[in-house]
């Protein structure tokens, strides 16, 4: 009897690749192996997101790219998209399932249960999908073998409202498992081999709500405290933190740990205090730019990330420029721009002052260019010095082979089989055309083309 094949695709953010791992080592437990894209699985996981409506539509051009593949495959749809909608989703030909937040950690369950039934011609596929309110349960998740950082799941869900998103509607309430349950895991990973470890979840700083009372029990704090002193991990960093989650003491604890890389992402979403009370954003600016100053005090070579939405209901130009201006004194070191995107069942569409797409799309822009700008600067204050850097597996453009440094500078180096997974001491030397780092083996050749 032939083994049956399962196949993933994953779209959006890194906690989706470490449940899209968890979901796939729940099949390799029940027979399945799993194997590319590309091989004509006999069962096809779309792991999804509903950021933009660009999500959307790239789901429906994933299920078709699966069915090219193979004709005869079992289609499945799990993630954001499909809570949020489980009956749009199951009208898409050639979907033949549908799973909502608090069913896709049973997938594999559930569909051995359905005999991996298909619907009848001409019929929607099954939806299994509960009222986000019943997504309660913290489940653990993590990537593994997927690419040389593991990305490990250790919150869930949101309890903030920003009148832009659907991500509560998506995932239900925050929660999350216990520090002691997240050190154990950690060092399970570390027997493995793991060097890095990237805490991922939808608001991470809320860490520690915990039981179906979803009591504080623990904070991040307490997390990254009791991380830094567990053995085994080499490096850990912190995904993405709201600026009113992200305390003194996770700053100054970064700052002091030899575990923890100085790599902050902090979402922004606005540089207009305005606009950020539009959005419903729970700090304003001069909180935002204080966060910034104090790691930067502390860490002066900290590489540092900001999420930023243009073209928000009300964004007045000079509302952007204030933005712009905002982001442009800060010593900031990359952004990531997304143009505002209308979503069902969110304050933001009823608010007065939409802003025309073609107005969105400059400012995205324009800000895209401030970004490189930003980055360039950033890594040439770091050409000439000496520092580790963790290769991947993962070949660039040009069949090169790329790693990062502590505080997250892209370095390409010739390829070598031995260096994947591996910590290498090397001097940074110069920043190519591509806005990658060139850099040096100490002691021997340049490592380039």
């Amino acid at each position: 009897m032939n083994t049956r094949t399962v196949a993933f695709y994953t779209l959006g953010c890194k906690l989706n690749f470490s449940e899209t791992s968890a979901l796939g080592r729940q099949f390799e437990e029940r027979g399945f192996e799993k194997v590319a894209f590309e091989q004509g699985a006999d069962v096809y996981v779309i792991n999804t997101c509903s950021v933009t409506d660009h999500a959307d539509r790239k789901c429906r051009k994933v299920v078709q790219q699966a069915l090219k593949h193979n004709p005869e495959a079992y289609v499945t749809i799990v993630g954001c998209y499909a809570q949020l909608k489980p009956q749009e989703i199951a009208e898409i030909p050639g979907v033949h399932a549908v799973l909502g937040a608090a069913e896709k950690f049973r997938l594999a369950e559930i569909l051995d249960e359905t005999a991996f039934r298909k619907p009848l011609a001409g019929q929607p596929g099954q939806v299994f999908a509960s009222p986000i309110s019943e997504a309660t349960e913290f489940h653990a998740a993590h990537s593994f073998g997927d690419r040389t950082r593991t990305f490990l799941k250790v919150q869930d869900g949101c309890d903030y409202s920003c009148s832009f998103c659907t991500i509560p509607l998506a995932r239900g309430h925050s929660r999350s498992g216990s520090v002691q349950s997240v050190v154990e895991r950690v060092q399970r990973l570390a027997s493995t081999g793991v060097k890095e470890i990237v805490l991922t979840g939808v608001n991470l700083g809320d860490f520690g709500l915990q039981g179906p009372e979803r009591k504080r029990v623990e904070t991040f704090t307490d997390l990254v405290k009791s991380l830094d002193e567990a053995e085994g991990i080499q490096r850990f960093r912190i995904s993405s933190c709201e600026p009113n989650l992200l305390t003194d003491d996770i700053i100054r604890t970064v700052a002091q740990s030899q575990r923890f890389m100085p790599h902050f992402h902090i979402p922004l979403q606005s540089g207009s205090n305005k606009i950020l009370g539009l959005m419903r954003r729970r700090y304003r600016r001069e909180l935002y730019q204080e966060r910034v100053a104090l790691i930067k005090e502390v860490m002066p070579h900290a590489c540092i990330g900001v999420d930023v939405i243009v073209g928000f209901p009300g964004e007045t130009e000079a509302d952007f420029l204030d933005t712009y201006q905002f982001l442009n004194e800060l010593p900031i070191s990359y952004l990531h721009v997304f143009p505002y995107s209308e979503r069902d069942n969110t304050l933001a569409p009823t608010l007065p002052g939409r802003v025309q797409d073609r107005v969105r799309h400059e400012r995205t822009t324009q800000l895209r260019s401030l970004s490189e700008k930003k980055k360039r600067f950033f890594y040439e204050q770091h050409v000439g010095l000496e520092t580790e850097v963790l290769f991947e597996d993962d070949l660039g453009p040009d069949g090169r082979m790329e790693g990062f440094t502590p505080n997250y500078i892209r370095v390409a180096a010739k390829y070598d089989p031995l260096l994947v997974g591996e910590l290498k001491k090397l001097r940074l030397m110069a920043v190519n055309p591509a806005g990658l780092m060139e850099a040096e083996e100490l002691g021997l050749e340049v490592l380039t083309h």
